[in-house]
């Protein structure tokens, strides 16, 4: 048998928002199949009878109107006599149901019917419409109060059961009389939600103002069908609802936006004002995707220090091209993910810069009577080499600097091995490698893997597990470097030594002074690890160790 959409009054359309069984299931009565929304409403679509679902003709996403087939299934045996008898019974209780729910739309209808000609003001009540069978209904949202005065199609509460969510819009025009409903109050068919004061102006007459509407520009508010946006003429008009003392209006403001039942069921259960969230579905319409993202995005900026934007006042959007012609340049993977990095790192991390220099002319002296060995071993020996090994000292002398501040603030965790991270400089952007026991490590051995991981970083070869695991980071500018900078820490480190470039300055011996070759040092530490005492030792060691290499050795 064929699984088709009921009828949907007057909704031209609905959208399949979840499918709920798989071809080759076998479902027993009334197991949903799909759940499809309206912009008032959800609506489980279940199956008729026991059977097995033999296939599906709607995905998620698919708009579908009255009558469409969504599944095929193949029935029970058994359960094909009670269908027929329970189709001739809903075929005579169909009577019944036009008849009982008759005096609901009358409620609703007859003073506009009578206002027809006089145009004269006149109170309303807006009753719960025909809920079918559903029970336990109860009023999540109220978007009035008293006082308010509304548009045709403007949100009054929302109500919702255990299968769906149905919004009540103004039917006229006109002033709020009074609320008779609270929020998680039950109500029933027929219950009183609200009186109004309408103007026979105001009111929707006929089917002529719903044509209108379609034919207004698209600066204008949309018109109200499945699917689409209802008129927000009251929140524009006014601009954001103003929260009253027991937040009402916070709640206006979110019930406003252009979103259908279910996302805004799932809105309430995340804890989401729909008013902050952009949509980024047609016309703008917020959809469940823009939830989620949303509520990653905020807890992201939550370990990335507070608020978005590390709750710091955003930078204000210039249009750049009203003063000249200008050309946007995408930025690559690397960048933007080192972007998030240096972000999160420099607003959770007080940062801490020390400077000082070391006089490497020994060092030096040292390395250049290395060349001839260094080529015949195929090896490129460099300063960082020994910057590298000077600082696996350094780390096994002060261990907090080879450390990670624990999640609960409370712990600090010290590594028994040392893992120094490299920062390379690569047409992609910026990487650290990272170079893996490396107080293990000779100057030969260190050189080699030097300069291993450049090349591979440059000719982006480097797999995941050479970009993991530092414990420490050197980041050397070499004949860019200037006279000192301050490098960011790259957390869960708590430290990273800044190399700039080598000069050569005159120091006093004690006798004269004598050219000498000065390596500029920037020491950048996290202070709730690191006092300034210890990053003061800590440099000394680092600046003699490299000015006496002999040190090196010990």
């Amino acid at each position: 048998m064929d699984v088709t959409i009921p009828n949907l009054g007057d909704i031209d359309e609905v959208e399949v928002i979840e499918i709920c069984a798989a071809v080759g299931d076998v479902l027993a009565e009334n197991d949903t199949i799909v759940v499809i929304e309206s912009d008032k409403a959800s609506m489980d679509i279940p199956s008729p009878a026991a059977g097995t679902l033999k296939s599906l003709q709607v995905e998620v996403g698919e708009r579908i109107t009255e009558g469409h087939v969504i599944a095929t299934i193949e029935a029970d045996e058994s359960s094909d006599d009670k269908d027929e008898s329970e189709a001739a019974e809903e075929k005579d209780a169909e009577p019944h149901r036009q008849e009982a729910s008759e005096p609901i739309k009358s409620s609703l209808s007859s003073t506009e019917d009578k206002s027809e000609s006089a145009q004269s003001s006149q109170e309303i009540e807006v009753l719960v419409p025909d809920i079918g069978d559903a029970s336990g209904v109860v009023v999540i949202e109220i978007a009035v109060q008293e006082g308010d005065v509304i548009e045709v199609n403007d949100l009054l509460v929302v109500l919702e059961s255990d299968k769906a969510s149905m919004e009540i819009t103004a039917e006229h025009a006109g002033t709020v009389l009074e609320v008779a409903v609270s929020v998680d109050e039950e109500v029933s068919e027929g219950s009183l939600l609200a009186r109004l004061r309408t103007d026979g102006a105001g009111k929707k007459s006929d089917a002529q103002s719903s044509e209108k509407a379609a034919e207004e520009p698209a600066e204008k508010a949309p018109p109200a069908t499945a699917g689409d946006a209802k008129p927000q003429s009251r929140s524009d008009s006014t601009g954001d609802a103003q929260p009253d003392d027991d937040g009402r209006g916070q709640d206006a403001a979110s019930a406003k936006v252009y979103a259908g039942p279910a996302t805004r069921r799932l809105a309430r259960e995340l804890g989401v004002d729909l008013s902050e969230i952009k949509g980024t579905g047609s016309r703008n319409r917020i959809t469940k995707d823009d939830v989620k993202d949303f509520v990653k995005q905020q807890m992201v900026a939550g370990r990335s220090g507070g608020t978005a934007g590390g709750g710091l006042p955003q930078v204000a959007q210039i249009d750049f091209a009203k003063f000249g012609p200008v050309e946007m340049v995408p930025l690559t993977r690397i960048q933007r993910r080192g972007a998030d990095n240096l972000h999160r790192s420099w607003v959770n991390l007080p940062h801490v810069t020390q400077h000082d220099e070391t006089d490497i002319t020994d060092l030096e002296d040292f390395r250049q009577s290395l060349k001839q060995e260094a080529e015949r071993k195929g090896i490129k020996i460099t300063p960082l080499a020994f910057i590298v090994k000077a600082c696996c000292h350094a780390l096994r002398e002060y261990p907090n600097f080879n450390a990670s501040l624990h999640a609960d603030g409370q712990q600090l965790v010290r590594k028994q091995y040392i893992n120094i991270g490299m920062a390379v400089d690569t047409p992609e952007g910026l990487v650290v490698p990272v170079i893996k026991a490396a107080d293990e490590k000779s100057i030969w051995q260190l050189s080699a893997e030097i300069a291993d991981l450049s090349d591979k970083a440059r000719d982006k070869k480097l797999a995941m597990d050479d970009l993991q695991g530092g414990t420490f980071s050197v980041s050397s500018l070499g004949a860019l470097g200037g006279t000192g900078f301050t490098p960011i820490v790259n957390a869960p480190e708590v430290a990273i030594l800044g190399v700039s470039k080598l000069q050569t300055k005159p120091l006093w011996n004690g006798e004269a002074f004598v050219p000498r070759k000065v390596l500029p040092l920037s020491l950048s530490y996290d202070h709730r690890v690191i006092n300034g005492a210890d990053g003061g030792r800590f440099m000394n060691y680092l600046v003699s160790s490299l000015a006496d290499i002999r040190r090196l050795a010990l």
